[in-house]
């Protein structure tokens, strides 16, 4: 990637904030009681492109605030060089010469060779348990048909032991809608091993014979409320579950022991460390789940911060929580004071739940509320006892729903409305409801993965009236709605590229479609990065600690080799992480 000088009046605005900067932090750091030295940085990062976000935000239409780094005939320009760390807080903001005077000795000093320091990224919706589970799975993303599936199936049999279970995952459920695979072929090709396939999205199964013979599932199985077991003509069962039936495929799957689980959910929070993230929002953590991220806060082993919200769908666990309150580890790494419940099903599997007929299957609403699992009654508890709610609703009656059940408890319990209460995913939402987010405070937490990998058959389903509602993320800002951006995974590729450029351009990585899908619902540059930064630091609160780069902060940092404010959307998706820092230790350098 090529650097070129920035203009010079551009540059003298930065140098003439720069040694303010310099000043004022180092008055704050550089006298002792005894007026000594200032203790020495542990760490310095210097010679890079610094943006500190410590700018105001910018207007709804995403134009960039007056005191923002930024010229109308240049563009933007980064506003400090160099960071200085000690015990795991900046100390320093700006000048390289004013960090290096920081140094001694024992100090670790990072060249960034003029790579890009943003504020630490955080995935504000990540199912990272799941990642780790993955990571030892078959991958099915991308696969077209269910032959090269149940193929890729029968090459894993080949070198497994009879009788293991074989798990895979990234089917898509919402490509595969219409042309569902079942149990024959992969039953046939592979009949001496159990196999559970779970989709894309989680909102789906397919198994074979063998694994629904050992999840009990017969003829005679009734379906769970909000989900469906698919039968043939003669009533058996095809091997295919969808929504709320598809617990009944992953119960029969066994356990990871304690250990086994720490080193799934370690495994995936490195690679999300090597993908630049310094934090994630753990979305429905069950309860095994919840014990290993206690058991790594405690050894102090987290490579990020981790915001667990808790899963709705074990009251038990809840109970325990409303008893227990609101928590955070001693180092900080950990905290618990959020839950995640889920209000209706997903669009591709036509589980969402709409308000008129879905526009490719008449007579269809899709499936929500208590027939999908939500306890309006434990939810309602749980916010009465200040935790934040984060409640996943899809279709645009799911999320009128949702919104009128925060609202209802929010009136019977007034202490619940400053708890930043969230609706994950918020995809179809109805005119009428768009100004009610910023009316009720409500943050609408979007994944712009989604609307590039959902655009080939969204509009089918919702048809192109409702598809104006649709990853309406312009749409929101411009009502007033808080957003905050995060991909779902292992759902979605959790590239940080990726998510950025999905966010600015609505472009898959082809570039299709040009000019982007529904493009007045674009984000500017300062808007992605601000959704993965100021944003989740929000949804999380965590804006007195992290989001921006400024003296007392934690040293959470992530350090790229592109530039998302100046260089061209298409070239992020070339850009690499060459370091990345959690509370001013570094979690991974490349």
């Amino acid at each position: 990637m090529m650097h070129f000088p920035l203009p010079g009046r551009v540059v003298s605005r930065t140098l003439a904030i720069a040694p303010l900067i310099a000043a004022l932090s180092l008055i704050a750091t550089a006298c002792s009681p005894t007026g000594g030295k200032a203790p020495a940085a542990d760490l310095v990062l210097h010679n890079g492109r610094v943006y500190t976000l410590t700018w105001p935000e910018p207007s709804r239409d995403g134009v960039p605030a007056a005191g923002a780094p930024f010229d109308s005939a240049a563009g933007w320009h980064h506003d400090a060089t160099a960071v200085a760390v000690r015990d795991g807080r900046i100390v320093y903001v700006g000048t390289d010469s004013g960090a290096l005077a920081l140094r001694d000795s024992a100090t670790q000093v990072i060249d960034l060779a003029r790579h890009v320091l943003l504020p630490g990224l955080v995935d504000a919706h990540t199912h990272v348990a799941e990642l780790g589970e993955s990571l030892e799975r078959i991958n099915l993303t991308g696969i077209a048909t269910e032959a090269e599936a149940v193929a890729r199936i029968a090459e894993r049999a080949a070198t497994t032991p009879k009788g293991e279970w074989i798990l895979g995952y990234g089917w898509d459920e919402g490509a595969w809608a219409n042309r569902y695979p079942d149990k024959r072929l992969l039953s046939q090709r592979v009949p001496d091993h159990p196999v559970v396939l779970r989709s894309l999205h989680g909102f789906a199964s397919w198994a074979n014979e063998r694994a629904l013979a050992l999840a009990g599932i017969t003829r005679d199985t009734p379906a769970p409320a909000g989900g469906e077991i698919r039968k043939d003509a003669t009533g058996e069962p095809t091997g295919l579950v969808l929504n709320r039936a598809v617990p009944l495929l992953d119960n029969a799957v066994p356990r990871p022991s304690p250990a086994q689980r720490d080193a799934q959910v370690m495994r995936a929070l490195h690679v999300m460390a090597r993908a630049g993230y310094t934090g994630v929002h753990e979305a429905g953590v069950a309860p095994d789940v919840m014990e290993s991220f206690e058991r790594l806060a405690e050894r102090d082993s987290l490579p990020l911060r981790v915001y667990a919200m808790l899963s709705a769908r074990d009251s038990a666990l809840i109970r325990r929580w409303i008893t227990r309150g609101p928590y955070t580890s001693g180092n900080g790494m950990l905290t618990v004071r959020a839950v995640k419940a889920y209000y209706d099903g997903a669009l591709g599997s036509r589980g969402a739940q709409l308000l008129e007929d879905y526009a490719d299957r008449h007579g269809h609403r899709g499936v929500s509320g208590g027939n999908y699992g939500f306890d309006q009654r434990l939810v309602a508890d749980i916010m009465s006892a200040g935790f934040q709610v984060g409640i996943h609703a899809i279709g645009d009656a799911g999320n009128r729903a949702t919104l009128n059940f925060i609202d209802s408890v929010m009136q019977a319990a007034p202490k619940a409305r400053a708890l930043r209460h969230r609706v994950e995913h918020a995809q179809v939402v109805s005119a009428a409801d768009i100004a009610r987010f910023a009316a009720l405070g409500v943050v609408a937490s979007v994944q712009p993965p989604h609307a590039v990998e959902d655009k080939g058959w969204a509009e089918t389903r919702v048809g192109p009236t409702r598809i104006q509602g649709a990853y309406a993320w312009r749409t929101l800002r411009q009502a007033g709605a808080a957003l905050v951006f995060s991909s779902d995974l292992p759902g979605s590729d959790w590239s940080p590229f990726y998510g950025l450029h999905s966010a600015i351009t609505r472009q898959d990585t082809s570039g299709a479609p040009p000019g982007g899908w529904y493009p007045a619902q674009r984000m500017s540059a300062e808007e992605a990065v601000r959704g993965y930064t100021t944003w989740s630091a929000f949804a999380g609160f965590d804006e007195g600690e992290a989001g921006v780069l400024a003296v007392g902060k934690r040293a959470d940092f992530t350090v790229m080799t592109v530039d998302p404010f100046r260089d061209t959307p298409a070239s992020l998706l070339r850009g690499d992480i060459a370091l990345t820092v959690s509370r001013g230790r570094i979690s991974y350098r490349r």
